[in-house]
């Protein structure tokens, strides 16, 4: 499961315009790590040479070894630094391409707003984290291990090879009364020595994976709450809530506690066999070597180029066991990632929730509201949408209750809401929604002015002069972006979004309670401004209650009738 996610999101960072680019990159980086494979390789050659200078006390050879070493490893040392600078290029070529694909597909797919917790059947746990963080996480994992792993399998061919030829002597003891000999036992010990300390590694450190992956989701709860609390910081003061938010705080770090020692424990327990190994692996092979030694089958430098040998098989061998906590890590970045890819693809309802709402372009550029029925994402029916003509150019007024299914009915229109029954066809000209709660969107007072559009295609002076109508023109004085956005009243938020309106021009302006902060004469004044600006604009408004100064052309009322406006 593991290989199949990691060679699907693997061929997503790979693909695309720049395949052959990051093919080469690959092939060279993989190339130049056999050039420290080789060197690795003469070190143990030079490892006989060397120590045989040494017993027989031949000055010149020795020295001359020593000049060879320095070139042996002045060559590992410039491939190993070549190879690291073309694999950064290659990093962030395949982490561009990887967090390219998983954007357009949370965000063209709008599964942003389908798999939030409540509307769809696979709702994503932060996927903020999961684009920024395991998209940069996979790449870098991968390289390492798929680069590392086959220049591991070269080493290893060569290293059995030279262990086979060194390994020409046998083992002969007597056990239970009988002869017992084993040909080239050092060849034959390796793989069984290194083999089995694996699988007692895996068998202790199979729950690292679950545990990195809780991790890694309550690491991201965590931040996210700091985040929120950063953009609700207005609000926490103003309802003296410093004692709820920081309830809320401690839950979150409790929990990355609460991992922290779990992992501990493991890690812990895995320790307690890996550390002794990984400390004894380059010695145990002089000690298993000795028989030979000492009966006279092999020279001190033939000692220890067999023990070179059998360490380099051994540790190429138990290649899985040293890299098993990173090995752990990166399953669960694949989990996490491709979690997120393949619910993006096609965001799944929940189950029971119908989506057969017929959607259809006017031929006249009228919109029509038709036996329209609306229900929640979980199954719940809203009553009955009235059915509704509204002409270009006129203003719909949408009022009723609390829970009624307004702003539900505002997203049907706008072509987001799925969930339903009946049929809605509406023009083909542009849609502009203005959310309730008057969110800011965009980079900038600037930016969020003339979101979704980029501000660079905007005249600065008409910014600047829709900015000052709207009392917001003080703010582009300000030192930063961020100032300049920084303690917006939910006025000033509306006031903004109204700016949002004008300089977009939309064809359809939908708008979810847009002026309700506002003063009665400010909001008069503002829709008069506003209609002026959009003359030929269709206007469909959400309201509690009438907004002041406007001239609805239409009204709809969404669920039972108010008793009072009846009596009156």
């Amino acid at each position: 499961m593991t290989l199949a996610r990691a060679g699907r999101l693997a061929r997503i960072a790979a693909g695309g315009p720049g395949l052959w680019k990051g093919l080469a990159l690959y092939g060279l980086v993989l190339g130049l790590g056999f050039v420290g494979v080789w060197v690795s390789i003469r070190l143990i050659a030079w490892n006989k040479a060397f120590y045989d200078a040494l017993e027989a006390l031949d000055a010149a050879e020795a020295a001359w070894q020593v000049g060879v070493f320095f070139l042996l490893i002045g060559t590992s040392a410039g491939s190993w630094l070549a190879a690291d600078w073309f694999q950064k290029r290659l990093y962030i070529l395949w982490r561009a391409r990887l967090t390219a694909q998983a954007l357009d597909l949370w965000v063209g797919n709008r599964a942003y707003w389908l798999l939030r917790p409540g509307f769809g059947q696979t709702a994503i746990d932060n996927p903020d984290q999961r684009v920024a963080e395991d998209c940069k996480a996979f790449v870098d994992r991968f390289l390492f291990f798929t680069l590392e792993l086959m220049q591991q399998v070269v080493s290893l061919v060569s290293f059995v090879a030279i262990l086979w030829g060194l390994s020409t002597f046998a083992l002969s003891f007597t056990a239970f009364g009988l002869d017992i000999t084993i040909p080239r036992y050092m060849f034959w010990l390796a793989p069984i020595y290194a083999v089995v300390a694996t699988l007692i590694t895996h068998g202790l450190g199979r729950p690292l994976k679950r545990r990195y992956f809780e991790r890694e989701k309550v690491e991201a709860d965590f931040r996210h709450a700091l985040v929120g609390l950063r953009d609700r910081a207005d609000t926490v003061a103003q309802g003296g809530g410093e004692e709820a938010e920081r309830r809320a705080l401690d839950s979150r770090f409790a929990a990355i506690e609460g991992n922290w020692r779990r992992i501990m424990r493991t890690e812990l327990v895995q320790g307690l066999f890996t550390r002794p190994y990984q400390q004894t692996v380059l010695r145990v092979p002089t000690f298993f070597a000795l028989p030979a030694y000492l009966a006279g089958a092999v020279t001190l430098g033939g000692l220890m180029q067999l023990a070179s040998a059998f360490s380099s098989v051994t540790t190429t061998l138990s290649w899985f066991l040293f890299k098993y906590r990173g090995l752990a890590e990166f399953v669960a970045v694949c989990e996490r990632l491709d979690g997120l890819m393949q619910a993006a693809q096609t965001p799944a309802p929940l189950p029971g929730a119908p989506r057969d709402i017929v959607r259809a372009v006017s031929g006249d550029g009228a919109l029509r509201l038709t036996k329209l029925r609306l229900a929640t994402p979980d199954g719940r029916w809203l009553d009955v949408v009235p059915d509704r003509v509204l002409r270009p150019g006129r203003t719909l007024l949408i009022t009723g209750g609390s829970g009624q299914g307004k702003t539900t009915l505002l997203a049907a229109i706008a072509g987001l809401w799925p969930w339903g029954q009946g049929r809605v066809e509406r023009p083909a000209g542009r849609f502009l929604f203005l959310p309730a709660g008057a969110p800011v969107l965009g980079e900038g007072l600037a930016g969020a002015a003339c979101h979704p559009q980029d501000p660079a295609t905007q005249d600065p002076a008409r910014i600047a002069a829709v900015l000052a109508r709207l009392g917001l023109g003080h703010r582009l004085l300000a030192d930063s972006p961020e100032a300049a956005l920084a303690g917006l009243s939910m006025g000033e938020r509306q006031r903004l979004g109204l700016a949002r309106a004008v300089l977009n021009r939309p064809d359809w302006l939908l708008m979810d309670e847009a002026t309700s902060a506002l003063d009665p004469a400010s909001e008069a004044d503002l829709l008069a401004w506003l209609r002026a600006e959009l003359p030929d604009a269709t206007l469909i408004v959400v309201a509690h209650r009438k907004p002041a100064g406007l001239v609805a052309d239409d009204a709809l009322r969404l669920g039972p009738p108010d008793l009072k406006e009846e009596t009156a």
